[in-house]
This record gives structure tokens, sequence and C-alpha cells, in this order.
């Protein structure tokens, strides 16, 4: 199947957050060296993707490129309409509109997680730590933070250090949110937390958010994902392929569709 080409923008509804045509995306860490070839995608404002594949099979770079962290090797990639990757600081205001959790976090450690989630304004507004506190402090306490807000990194779960990571995407109120594996190595209530979590910011939560967010998100499997996201793609050997919605999923004849259905399974049976 091949992946499905569709117009930067329609001429009947908003141009899309963000963009690949014909792009060759590089490994994150050998970047002269293709992790995925002929990428056509697009993500439009309020659709929440999940992108699932083996191990290994070009998720997190793929999220990476996409969040203008490396460059297309070939073809051309867009996050709201300006060219990956975003380097300049003519690009701030662009990157700022977009943020991207990490597998585990990717945190300071000689912060503590309050200061983690701090820093986005620290650096990008140029306020004290007790200026950003008004903005900090509830998020903290909507994602369940408060009690570990001033522990350091290391003293802490990875589950705790993901949902600051979380937090720090969130505290600079993006509209295009990219998340790499939330669920891998939870257990099912931690799972179930950030399934409900994602689901308030598809849906906009005053709490969390102040607008309903576009959501692309990386994935071990499909399963867990049913009846929240809306659009669904498989990366595998190199290509990129948009399934569409969870029907044409779960009636797919792919093999490595089935086998991510099947995890799914087997992980809600553990």
């Amino acid at each position: 199947m091949k992946s499905e080409v569709r117009s930067p923008k329609s001429e009947d509804g908003p141009a899309p957050c963000l963009a690949f045509r014909g792009a060759t995306v590089p490994l994150a860490r050998e970047p002269e060296v293709p992790a995925l070839e002929g990428v056509n995608w697009s993500v439009q404002p309020g659709e929440f993707w999940v992108i699932a594949g083996l191990h290994a099979s070009g998720k997190t770079d793929l999220l990476q490129c996409a969040a203008g962290l490396t460059t297309p090797l070939a073809g051309e990639g867009r996050l709201f309409g300006r060219a990956l990757p975003l380097y300049g600081d003519a690009d701030t205001p662009t990157r700022l509109r977009l943020g991207l959790v990490f597998d585990g976090g990717n945190l300071l450690d000689h912060l503590s997680l309050a200061g983690n989630v701090a820093l986005p304004l620290r650096y990008h507004q140029n306020l004290t730590e007790d200026e950003a506190a008004p903005r900090v402090t509830p998020l903290l306490a909507a994602l369940g933070l408060d009690a570990t807000a001033n522990r350091a990194p290391d003293a802490v779960s990875r589950n705790w250090r993901r949902r600051t990571g979380l937090a720090r995407a969130l505290v600079i109120q993006p509209e295009l949110l990219l998340l790499d594996n939330p669920l891998t190595g939870l257990d099912a209530r931690q799972a179930a937390w950030w399934l409900a979590t994602l689901g308030r910011l598809a849906h906009g939560d005053a709490a969390l958010t102040s607008r309903p967010l576009t959501l692309v998100i990386t994935a071990e499997n499909f399963r867990p994902w049913r009846g929240l996201a809306t659009r669904f793609a498989l990366v595998h050997e190199r290509q990129f392929t948009d399934l569409g919605a969870w029907s044409v999923v779960a009636q797919s004849p792919h093999p490595v569709v089935r086998e991510l259905l099947a995890a799914g399974r087997a992980s809600a049976a553990d």
C-alpha cells in the first residue's frame, strides 16, 4: 500500500500543521542514513494520529524530523508552512507552536521536575522561576506531579519523568503535540492515565491547555488507541503507510498490522 498523497492546502479547509512531500527521513543518530523514504503525509488541525511499527522501524526518527530536529535528506517537510528544519531565530515562533515529549522525558538532571517544566518559560520569555510559577504550579497539579515537583529526575520513575516531559511541552501552550511511545513500559493503571489525559488534550481541557490539540503519537501496537485516535499509520521497511481510520486498521490484511494488533491483545491479556 502506498503512502497517501494529500494536497498541502485544501481550498475549503485550513493548511496542515505538518506536511511531508516525497521526504526521505534520516536516522536521528546517523543523519546521512535514510530511516524512511518517499514519505507523503499531512496532519490537519484537530487530527489525532497514531503511528505504529516494530522496534527500530523509524517511528522516533520520523517524529524527530517532524519536530524540526533533523533535516529531510530528500523531498520536503513543513511545519505550519515553514520548511524543516527550524533552527534560526526567525523560526522560534513556529517552533513554539509545537510541543515534543520524548520517551523518558529527556529532562535536565540538575533541575528539579518543576524547574524542568519552567525552563521553556524562563528561556523563551525571560521569566524568573517565581514569575513562571503561576503557570507551572497548576499544570503540575493537573498532571499529578505536585507531590514530586521538587525532586530530581533521577529520584523518580520513568513514568514520572515522562509526565514531566508532557508538562514541559504543555507549558508553552502548543497547537501540535508530538509524543514518542508514551505507553511503553507502563502498567495498566499508568497506561489508562495516559490514554485519558491524551483524550482530554485532544478535546480541550482548561486545566491542561487553552485549546484542543492536534496530536501525533508513536506506538508499539494499535489496539489501545481504538476509539481515541482518528487516523492511523504504519512504518515498516522504510515506508510510511497512511492506513486511515480504525475500521481500515481492524480489517487490514497487512501482516505487520495484524502482528501489531495481536500484540495489543497480548498486552491486554497480561
